[in-house]
């Protein structure tokens, strides 16, 4: 079978898949707290891997693998810095939000900005709405760039329009099932990007000859640094690197579309098996994705580097039908991981932003707002130059530095002034959007490390402990 038929039918199957997911999600969808969080009921499986899948898609299957293609072995450091925020996630984040937060709060920012009435408390929800909004139209985007890549590289169709196609699925089964569809979809996605992270490598692996053939391959490359742990950067470059790659992990514990599955968990019991298939997971797929990068740089012609690479190697090495299979199933992953995204945006602007929120015409209004965010991250992941990596990056940090420290502090059971609560949100949401303007460091250390810590310190300084009230 020609590979492209191939994997026309697999998207085709796997398209009309999440269609139906949609349609059974809809009958459980009765009402906002349905449509937001899945009535407060899912499994530790759905959790887990839902929670994973939607925060690392595009950005672990294209970017990292990318990054190991061109940065070598000092790609690892990405690996640290996302388990170590995965470990502060999963282990002190995800049982203290789910025993705080989990059965009266709605979305994040409810947790975060406490009542309406009481004062300032409308005025961060309008802040932390709008950086949320705004940094999901970059992040939603950056996902259906890396569709693009795909798109080009396995199909040899016309991006735009296989873009408009894919973004279309992805709406309606959003628009029908809300949390339910979204949870259950990511799941399926999860699952499929382990299978393509063990797979893959081991069979490039293969390959190239081994670990040690690999090692071999690296240590002879012509360029020195692709063997380097620090890459070409050495002195305070090298120890900038070490820590932008680890402050990427800081970010995780401000994500409100991961932070909402812990809310979701029905069971509290759950939490620990939920905890290790979640880490787990990351271990595996991240690991995996930095494997295929470096296969990639003995297995493919340099005119093939970059963000294809993961493509380029499953092409290379497997035969025509069972390649454009893993191709599509890449893909179907990538594409369905903005549905989290954009039912967060659409709570920001039905829930959390208004004064009176609720309504006879709420989810209407959601879902309108899924609809609009959708076509402006197509229009940016279309016509705004910028590698899936950056866009991913940029929107996580601007998120999670104005989020995290909130969340760090408040789930120690410390109350923080509202005053403090909007420097935190402004300076961490600002200060990234600011540092980003200017040239970056080795490791984009500045932006990803000085305003997360500013924003903490403000609120660790701010705060003082009263178990009881919510801020």
């Amino acid at each position: 079978m020609n590979p492209t038929i191939a994997i026309a039918i697999t998207l085709v199957v796997y398209q009309v898949g999440l269609l139906s997911i949609g349609i059974w999600a809809s009958r459980r969808t009765r009402n906002a707290d349905d449509f937001y969080l899945g009535g407060r009921s899912l499994g530790p499986w759905v959790t887990a891997i839902s929670a994973n899948a939607s925060s690392s898609s595009a950005w672990t299957l294209v970017g990292v693998s990318g990054a190991a293609y061109a940065w070598g072995l000092s790609a690892i450091w990405l690996l640290v810095g996302v388990m170590a925020g995965m470990l502060l996630a999963w282990l002190y984040v995800a049982p203290r939000l789910r025993a705080q937060a989990g059965g009266t709060d709605l979305t994040l920012i409810d947790f975060l900005c406490g009542p309406r009435d009481r004062p300032g408390g409308m005025r961060n929800r309008r802040i932390a709405a709008g950086i949320v909004l705004l940094s999901f139209a970059f992040y939603v985007s950056a996902q259906f760039a890396a569709a693009g890549i795909a798109f080009e590289q396995s199909l040899q169709l016309d991006a735009q329009l296989a873009l408009a196609v894919g973004v279309t699925i992805i709406v309606l089964y959003t628009l029908l099932g809300g949390f339910w569809a979204v949870s259950t979809t990511d799941l399926l996605q999860g699952l499929l990007m382990a299978g393509a992270a063990i797979l893959l490598p081991l069979i490039a692996l293969s390959a190239v000859g081994g670990p040690g053939e690999l090692w071999a391959a690296m240590a002879a490359d012509p360029n020195a640094a692709i063997s380097s742990v620090t890459g070409p950067n050495t002195g305070l470059a090298a120890l900038g690197l070490v820590l932008g790659c680890a402050a990427i992990g800081t970010g995780h514990s401000g994500q409100p579309h991961v932070l909402n599955r812990f809310m979701a968990l029905a069971d509290p019991k759950q939490m620990g098996q939920a905890q290790m298939i979640g880490i787990g997971w990351t271990g595996i797929v991240l690991s995996g994705m930095l494997i295929v990068g470096w296969c990639g740089r003995v297995l493919l012609s340099p005119d093939a580097a970059g963000e294809g690479v993961l493509f380029g190697v499953a092409q290379h090495l497997l035969p025509p039908v069972f390649a454009g299979i893993l191709v599509a199933a890449i893909l179907s992953a990538i594409m369905s991981t903005a549905d989290s995204q954009l039912l967060v945006a659409a709570s920001c602007v039905t829930h959390d932003l208004p004064a009176k929120p609720g309504g006879a015409h709420a989810l209407r209004w959601a879902r309108l707002t899924v609809v609009g965010l959708s076509l402006l991250s197509l229009l940016l992941a279309l016509y705004a130059p910028q590698s899936v990596f950056d866009r991913v990056l940029f929107a996580w940090h601007a998120v999670g530095s104005a989020f995290a420290p909130l969340v760090l502090v408040r789930l120690l059971g410390r109350h923080i002034d509202t005053r403090a609560v909007t420097a935190v949100l402004l300076i961490g949401s600002l200060g990234t959007i600011v540092l980003s303007l200017f040239p970056n460091t080795p490791g984009d250390w500045l932006e990803r490390v000085a305003p997360f810590s500013m924003a903490l310190i403000i609120a660790a300084s701010a705060s003082r402990p009263n178990a009881g009230v919510q801020a």
